[in-house]
């Protein structure tokens, strides 16, 4: 497994998360960089997860291409690290 965290500067863009401001995202990914599970932290508060048993909700879902090994390397955490911010997040309700 693989764990990645990567800021992103600027909002989604989506009309029902745009006004949660900007993002972290943690990704946990198997040896051919598929995402497994995926966690998206807003300067808001709000906060969104995915995985196989929950793939995609009305605010988003699982990445569905591979991560770049090479792009990522530099986002590269510690599993735990992941756990955490897995652990603290709720499954995604409106």
């Amino acid at each position: 497994m693989n764990y990645y965290k990567r800021y992103w500067n600027e909002s989604t863009g989506d009309d029902l998360t745009y006004s949660w401001g900007r993002s972290t995202w943690f990704f946990e990914t198997d040896e051919n960089f598929n995402v497994l599970r995926q966690i998206t932290v807003f300067e808001s508060g709000q906060s969104l997860k995915y995985s196989e048993s929950h793939p995609e909700d009305e605010f988003g879902g699982l990445s569905d291409q591979p991560l770049d090994p090479e792009e990522f390397e530099p986002d590269k955490i510690e599993k735990s690290e992941f756990e955490i911010n897995w652990d603290k997040t709720q499954t995604n309700r409106r």
